[in-house]
């Protein structure tokens, strides 16, 4: 290409810019003062209505150059005047046109303000449906044929200009209104789009709250019901074993860290930057021991079985998190509501079969003060598994007395997971 070609289309670039800038203004302005606009363009075709009259330029394509000059008058104003209503009652504007324009081809004056009605057809192609179109269509068409037998020597210039003026106009219409019904819907899908996206990241918000919540729940709920164990037993001991209670406090010591540092990791995340939080992974199948030591510290005895054979791949770091929180939050619950007199027992089981993990938690406690399954905890619980399309159920334990043994309290948690997704 060469350069000139280039300035050419530099140069028509700039141009449609300017006119694009140009009618953005003018459409704005509309927006703006409506009531104006429309007067100064119904000013403007009054004006030029009225020179074609007085400078005799209807006279250059009048068939009867002849024709009353009040009545030539009358039609330059009843064509141009009545735009200032073309928008707000466009229909009407054309019927009332319709008799000056079976006037102005009867009397042969065919003055050049007629085709203003063209102005008011591209107003009803734009703001109406069809079939009005349609009618417009008849009503400017009518005095076109009137006017064709009475001059039939000049209907090829009264009928077939009108004719292509009246095209134009609809199709022009047409699509201005296309062009305006898709803008519309353009922003209305991105307004609805806009709306989604805040409902989804208000979701995503409540979500994250509710994980934040549950995780803070087992982690806090945990700690400080192994320390609170920890403290009434080194308070017990320290009148009759220091070293027991010295065993306790640094016990305490040990748990109350290990929280504070779970707590971190959990609030750096939430911090603006958190490609710098802590990326300590959570708590898996192999941190088990370590929980549940810490449980016995507290003074839970408690033991873990384990059936079955695990699977050759791991479950996923979510279905085992979902696991060890269920484990701690029902031991936590049988540190604080498990009773005292007797002390209760508790036992972990993990069963493995092919296509889901079981872990049953129970105890004997003979005590249940504090919720019974309708407890954050448990609904916490629920949650989590409800994740991976697992059950958590919560109760006592079915007992039954018998002639040689009486029937003993206890408390049982059974959990149910998957080891796949479920597909969809």
């Amino acid at each position: 290409m060469t350069d000139d070609h280039k300035d050419r289309g530099t140069g028509t670039t700039a141009l449609t810019g300017h006119l694009q800038q140009l009618l953005q203004r003018v459409r704005a302005f509309d927006l703006r003062r409506p009531v104006v606009w429309n007067g100064l363009l119904t000013t403007f075709w009054v004006i030029f209505a009225v020179l074609d009259f007085t400078t005799g330029g209807w006279r250059t394509v009048a068939g009867n150059r002849n024709a009353p000059e009040p009545v030539v008058l009358l039609m330059s104003m009843a064509f141009s005047a009545p735009l200032l209503w073309r928008r707000s009652r466009p229909t009407a504007v054309l019927v009332f046109m319709t008799p000056f324009a079976l006037i102005n081809v009867w009397t042969g004056a065919l003055v050049q303000a007629a085709y203003l009605q063209e102005i008011v057809v591209f107003n009803i192609a734009l703001r109406l449906p069809m079939r009005a179109l349609a009618r417009a269509g008849a009503l400017v068409t009518v005095p076109l044929v009137v006017g064709s037998v009475g001059f039939p020597h000049s209907w090829d210039l009264l009928f077939v200009p009108h004719l292509w003026a009246f095209a134009l106009a609809a199709l022009l219409g047409i699509v201005v209104r296309t062009r305006k019904e898709y803008t519309e819907a353009l922003v209305d899908r991105a307004h609805r789009l806009k709306l989604e996206r805040d409902q989804q990241a208000r979701l995503a918000a409540a979500a994250e709250r509710t994980r934040i919540a549950r995780e803070m729940h087992d982690i806090i709920g945990h700690n400080l019901s192994v320390i609170t164990g920890l403290a009434d037993g080194g308070a017990y001991a320290a009148a009759k074993s220091p070293d027991r209670a010295a065993q306790a406090l640094e016990a305490i010591s040990t748990t109350s860290r290990q929280a504070l540092t779970e707590l971190r990791r959990l609030l750096d995340v939430l911090r603006d930057h958190p490609a710098e939080a802590d990326r300590t992974p959570q708590p898996t199948l192999d941190d088990m021991d370590a929980l549940l030591t810490g449980v016995r510290t507290a003074g839970l005895p408690v033991r873990l079985s384990v059936r079955g054979t695990p699977p050759p791949s791991p479950p996923t770091a979510g279905r085992q998190l979902t696991v060890y929180r269920a484990v701690q939050e029902a031991l936590t619950n049988t540190l604080k509501h498990g009773g005292t007199d007797p002390s209760p027992t508790a036992e972990v089981t993990l069963t493995y079969r092919a296509k889901e993990l079981e872990a049953l938690i129970t105890d004997t406690g003979t005590t249940r003060d504090g919720p019974e399954g309708g407890g954050r905890g448990i609904t916490g619980m629920r949650e989590r598994a409800s994740l991976y399309d697992g059950t958590l159920e919560a109760g006592p334990l079915p007992t039954q007395a018998t002639a040689t043994a009486p029937a003993t309290a206890g408390w049982q948690v059974r959990l149910r997971l998957p080891l796949k997704d479920t597909p969809s």
